[in-house]
């Protein structure tokens, strides 16, 4: 009767002790010479051997299960439990059983050698999996009934590894080990060469825009945070930095990626994860991007045989330590962040590049917008219409040469556009917000600007940047088309000034006085306190980093700055100045 209940514990039933999808492993009803107190040890006994066999059983099916899809591409929808992080959590579970059939080999060796030895030998010499094998059954159980996939393996393991019993923590820390090294090849694959390797989309990196942004309603765009008469719309679009790319701005082969929150383990923070994401972007990026001489060469500096040791030192540790993940992830960041500034700041002129965008959509050529609103004033005085924009882009070639702009290669990547109705947008696509709003009264409140922006220079100068600059551009040329209307009324006052007046000429006067003080004073607030003090802020802080992040990050801030101190974002301020120039522009 031992060796039949040995094989019962090995997986393999018997007459005497017989197996129930129901209750498991348990002894036989039909053997009255059996005491009740021998049936419930032997019972006892038997749970591991249930245990043991549903382990195994597990195994079996999930692992085959990822045999046979390992050539069949992964499903959004696919029912059921798949891939490779099941299959490392498998391989984990079966290396924690092999104690357990080791002892049993032990067993059997002991009652050959000694046949009088008792079953409470065999219950005595099993007892330290009487802990282990339930705990380590729940979070079985939890990956098939909840479908666990991919890196929530990892937390589901590591939450029921933190417990007080050392069997139980020592042998879901060993599973854990196993599933990490699916991680850590991801990883490297990641962050060394810009590959995502995710055929079950498993990894907390995915290819995409973030799924967490729903559309909002036009109702709620509006609602007043009550932050100094701050939007929600405003601080959303405030905040919304750094959205998808468009095609003709990026080549076709660059992809934007993202994180899966609900896939990153609750002991790896998100600020790690958001450095992991940011290095495999940047290094794809680059080896896409990979074409010129002098751009030639190792994002990471040819140090990828390196790191990819050290990963696989991180990977050989039993217990994931955070700080030394982190370590190691802040030190390929550091890499990547340098080459990245060095790429940005000397090799593309990204200090010139912000005097360009200086120059023309916050009118430091204050000289080349007067041109051309003395050009263009005709032309977009009148509803806009199909050939506006290329007239409005002859006016600013003209305006150029009328005050001697020196740098021809500027004007091929700046084009005036026209939003008109009917017109077919690039960023339908895109998946932007295109409800119908109402035709543009003239060209002027249809007018923007676009600038083409040269490899690397995108990852700065995203579409969502462009937008806001392009905010900057039509208030500060609306509040230069007053000003040059109110210096025109001044010039026509000064003809007409040896002619007799009226009190009605008079009040005209002082109308035009007060306004003129107003506008003045706001453009000299715009471009001097504001304006010039944040570009000068900017070009300190980029000069005095290294690091990419760094320059992304004041750039950002730059940005926002602008929008704030010029009360574009303060709706009451927005609203009075707008109302202010609308009604102006109209007299």
């Amino acid at each position: 009767m031992i060796h039949e209940l040995l094989l019962a514990l090995s997986g393999y039933p018997g007459s005497v002790f017989v197996w129930n999808k129901r209750n498991g492993l348990q002894v036989s009803q039909d053997l009255p010479f059996l005491h009740p107190s021998e049936t419930s040890v032997l019972n006892r006994v038997c749970k591991l051997g249930t245990d043991y066999i549903r382990f195994s059983e597990f195994i079996e099916q999930y692992t085959g299960h990822v045999q046979q899809q390992e050539h069949q591409p992964s499903q959004p929808g696919q029912p059921g439990l798949h891939g490779i992080y099941l299959r490392a959590f498998c391989t984990g579970l079966d290396s924690m059983l092999q104690p357990y059939r080791q002892a049993l080999l032990d067993l059997e060796q002991e009652f050959l050698a000694d046949p009088h030895l008792s079953i409470s030998h065999i219950n005595y010499s099993l007892d330290q999996f009487q802990l282990l094998f339930p705990s380590v059954m729940v979070v079985v159980e939890q990956i098939k009934s909840q479908k666990i996939h991919g890196c929530q393996i990892l937390e589901t393991v590591h939450k029921h590894s933190c417990v007080g019993l050392p069997p139980v923590r020592t042998a879901l820390e060993k599973i854990l080990a196993v599933c990490h090294g699916v991680m850590y090849k991801q990883l490297s694959a990641w962050m060394l060469h810009g590959l995502l390797l995710d055929q079950y989309e498993e990894f907390f990196v995915k290819q995409g825009a973030c799924s967490g942004s729903t559309p909002v309603q036009p109702e709620e765009e509006e609602e007043d945070l009550g932050i100094g008469g701050l939007t929600g719309k405003q601080l959303r679009e405030l905040q919304d930095l750094r959205l998808i790319e468009e095609e003709n701005m990026l080549a076709p082969s660059l992809k934007q990626f993202s994180l899966r929150a609900e896939l990153l383990p609750s002991y790896i923070p998100v600020r790690v994860a958001e450095k992991i994401l940011f290095v495999g972007e940047s290094v794809q990026m680059f080896e896409n991007q990979n074409i010129t001489p002098t751009r030639s060469g190792s994002i990471l500096k040819n140090q990828e045989d390196m790191f990819a040791t050290e990963l696989h030192r991180l990977k050989q540790q039993p217990v994931f330590s955070l700080l030394d993940f982190e370590n190691l992830v802040d030190k390929i960041r550091s890499t990547v962040a340098e080459h990245l500034w060095k790429l940005m700041v000397e090799e593309s002129d990204l200090l010139g590049q912000l005097k360009i965008i200086k120059d023309f959509y916050l009118l430091g050529r204050g000289e080349l917008f007067q041109a051309f609103i003395d050009i263009a004033q005709v032309m977009l005085n009148t509803p806009p219409s199909a050939v506006t924009e290329h007239d409005v882009n002859v006016a600013l070639q003209q305006s150029a040469h009328k005050v001697l702009l020196d740098d021809d290669n500027i004007l091929p990547l700046l084009h005036l556009t026209i939003d008109y109705p009917g017109k077919d947008h690039k960023d339908a696509s895109q998946g932007r917000d295109m409800t119908p709003r109402e035709a543009p009264a003239s060209g002027w409140a249809a007018l923007g600007l676009s600038y083409k922006v040269q490899w690397p220079l995108h990852t700065l100068f995203t579409p969502a940047v462009l937008e806001k600059y392009n905010v900057m551009f039509k208030y500060l040329l609306s509040v230069r088309r007053v000003q040059a209307e109110l210096q025109h009324c001044w010039a026509l006052q000064m003809q007409r000034k040896h002619l007799k007046s009226n009190n009605t000429d008079a009040v005209k006067w002082r109308l035009r006085n007060h306004m003129a003080f107003l506008v003045d004073n706001l453009q000299y607030y715009l471009q001097v306190d504001v304006l010039e003090s944040q570009f000068s802020q900017l070009l300190q802080q980029i000069n005095a980093t290294r690091d990419f992040e760094s320059i992304r990050l004041a750039h950002d801030h730059f940005l926002s700055n602008l929008l704030a101190q010029s009360f574009i974002l303060l709706k009451p301020v927005s609203d009075a100045q707008q109302t202010f120039i609308a009604r102006y522009l109209k007299m």
